[in-house]
């Protein structure tokens, strides 16, 4: 099962995803230039291919998301100015 929802950031949206998997909830929100990602997903291999992700943990919803802090970003991310600790709506504001 998956859920999809779409957040407003200003005047443009990032797409909230929620996909179910066995014991716990994948969680990705995609914004234009990038993602938030959370611990199931691996920064490595965003760093390999030169995505902006940026790396949550701890959360099980969307709603948890958007009030978590980055734990970890891509090289492409801090190209962007993203650092780890920084509140994710603040990051949305970046990728949207």
């Amino acid at each position: 099962m998956y859920k999809i929802r779409k957040i407003k950031v200003g005047k443009k949206t990032v797409i909230g995803l929620t996909m179910a998997l066995q014991t716990k909830n994948l969680i990705v929100l995609r914004g234009s230039k990038g993602y938030v990602m959370c611990g199931y997903l691996d920064l490595t291999v965003a760093d390999k291919f030169n995505d902006v992700a940026i790396k949550v943990t701890g959360v099980s919803t969307i709603a948890d998301a958007l009030v978590a802090r980055a734990v970890s970003v891509s090289r492409a991310a801090v190209g962007l100015g993203v650092k780890p600790g920084q509140p994710i709506k603040d990051i949305l504001k970046i990728i949207v």
